[in-house]
């Protein structure tokens, strides 16, 4: 059964699409960029911040479900450029520093709002 979530405490979506979809056991979050939950942007600063603001909606989404980071199965980080992807990696592992998930990263064209990074995951529960 497929259940839309919702967190008050991450950015609401800006467009046609939910923060989170939940389908039995599986939870997949809608890519977050650097905007928190009260509007505020975090689009003009550092890659490790826009990282950080990231993964902080994500673990909003998925604590709605009961959920962690150490729930995550996968991620997608997609970089506005690769040459940022020490700095991000470096802020990543201090949120999955034990048995991380899966990961793919990538540089892509552009991103919304001119973020420098925008992450996905897949998280499941036990």
């Amino acid at each position: 059964m497929r259940r839309v979530i919702n967190s008050s405490k991450a950015a609401a979506p800006a467009g046609a699409y939910s923060q989170g979809i939940a389908h039995g056991n599986i939870i997949f979050t809608a890519g977050q960029i650097a905007k928190t939950a009260d509007g505020t942007s975090h689009l003009s600063d550092s890659i490790q911040i826009q990282t950080q603001v990231c993964i902080e909606n994500i673990k909003h989404i998925l604590s709605e479900e009961g959920l962690d980071l150490s729930d995550v199965l996968k991620t997608t980080v997609f970089l506005e450029n690769i040459d940022d992807f020490a700095e991000m990696n470096a802020t990543y592992a201090e949120y999955f520093h034990t048995d991380p998930p899966a990961r793919s990263a990538f540089e892509v064209c552009r991103l919304p709002g001119g973020a420098k990074i925008e992450i996905e995951a897949v998280a499941g529960k036990n």
